[in-house]
């Protein structure tokens, strides 16, 4: 069973602190650009049919650099916090459209799968432009040397 999925049983009533670590292949993210395991300390509080999951995740991401196309190392950690309820205890649409909601899931009573939550979670800290860093230079856009580099020998 994957280090993402909770079993429900072995965790008492109240607060239990849980420490996690898994691959990127359980959320299926590509190894290549998620090579660092996925780990995370979360707090799992259990009331009766109700569970709610609070912590935070780190992992490190290799990205490209749109600005000089070079290869970088970029941590990232993000905050998890999703509550659910057990399936079946209100009306099925009414389920539906908690569960359209980003903090809300549901659980069968025996298991809490949060692959499908931290895989979205991690996705959505990726940046839209990664830039290697703030002062990237980039490439000539002329004969493409890498302006960080020094200055190419361009007009």
């Amino acid at each position: 069973m994957s280090v993402f999925v909770i079993d429900l049983a072995t965790l008492k009533p109240g607060v239990n602190r849980l420490r996690i670590e898994g691959d990127a292949l359980e959320l299926d993210l590509p190894r290549d650009q998620w090579g660092s395991p996925v780990q995370g300390d979360i707090s799992v509080e259990r009331t009766g049919e109700q569970v709610s999951v609070r912590g935070r995740l780190d992992t490190v991401i290799r990205l490209e650099c749109v600005r000089c196309l070079r290869s970088f190392e970029l941590p990232i950690q993000p905050q998890l916090e999703l509550f659910a309820e057990r399936t079946g205890t209100g009306e099925r649409r009414d389920e539906e459209a908690l569960e359209r909601d980003s903090y809300m899931t549901f659980h069968d009573g025996r298991r809490l799968d949060l692959r499908n939550e931290v895989r979205e979670l991690l996705l959505l800290e990726l940046p839209i432009a990664p830039t290697c860093r703030t002062d990237c230079r980039g490439l000539c856009t002329r004969c493409g040397a890498d302006l960080n580099d020094g200055p190419c020998s361009c007009q």
